[in-house]
């Protein structure tokens, strides 16, 4: 059982999924002063964009820190995908019309932005071991 649990823990797609679900759930919880099939869109768009975010946002940091040296490797990266972030779900979610735009993508934006600091830490971290 335990090798189940931890083997689903390490799953891309459970990673994923969980995205999808919890910050699918906050997007509709931001816009339920809404009409429900607003809220519901809302939810359903911010799912699919922090689905996307998870798989990628790895990736992207990866090779943009090896992409800057010095002391920019640390701040660079993290900045550059949060930036790209915030412009995606804020193009996304105006295009699909979501009432609350900065409620929706407040604590998924936030969620992101750290763990592509924290990522991107120990990756300059390994850097400067070196």
């Amino acid at each position: 059982m335990t090798a189940l649990i931890r083997r689903m823990a390490q799953s891309s797609v459970t990673h994923v999924l969980f995205a999808f679900v919890a910050m699918g759930g906050w997007a509709l919880f931001a816009n339920s002063n809404h009409p429900l099939q607003q809220a519901s869109l809302a939810g359903v768009v911010q799912g699919g964009l922090s689905a996307c975010l998870t798989f990628f946002l790895k990736t992207v940091i990866e090779r943009l820190s090896r992409q800057f040296k010095g002391r920019a490797g640390l701040w660079a990266p993290p900045l550059i995908a949060c930036l790209a972030s915030t412009a995606a779900l804020i193009s996304i979610h105006a295009l699909s019309g979501t009432p609350e735009i900065l409620k929706t993508i407040a604590v998924p934006l936030a969620v992101s932005t750290s763990y592509g600091a924290v990522y991107n830490y120990f990756l300059y971290q390994q850097r400067i071991e070196v």
